[in-house]
């Protein structure tokens, strides 16, 4: 089974964390968005450090990330990308997309 959470902090942050997968995705999909549109925050900042394990899912998940807070007007950077959603990252050319500030 797999534990997996979204939600933001006082300070603003989006904290992730858990196993992303395929069952896990979905409902942190639509949480995920909920809170990036109820968010007051300009700028907003997805903290990884909480991830435990992710395959391609959680990948996807940063990327619909930034596109809901682009739709938003909100400006997404993400913080502590674990090395196993890095490496994703670069096989699929995405790094520089997911790392820039």
């Amino acid at each position: 089974m797999s534990v997996s959470a979204i939600r933001m902090t006082d300070s603003g942050e989006v904290m992730l964390s858990g196993m992303l997968d395929y069952r896990t995705g979905p409902g942190l999909r639509k949480q995920g968005r909920a809170l990036i549109k109820a968010s007051k925050a300009a700028a907003l900042v997805v903290d990884c450090s909480g991830v435990l394990k992710s395959s391609s899912v959680g990948l996807s998940l940063l990327l619909c990330f930034m596109r809901d807070a682009q739709e938003a007007g909100k400006t997404l950077s993400i913080r502590a990308m674990p090395e196993d959603m890095r490496e994703i990252a670069q096989v699929s050319d995405l790094t520089e997309l997911l790392t820039h500030p």
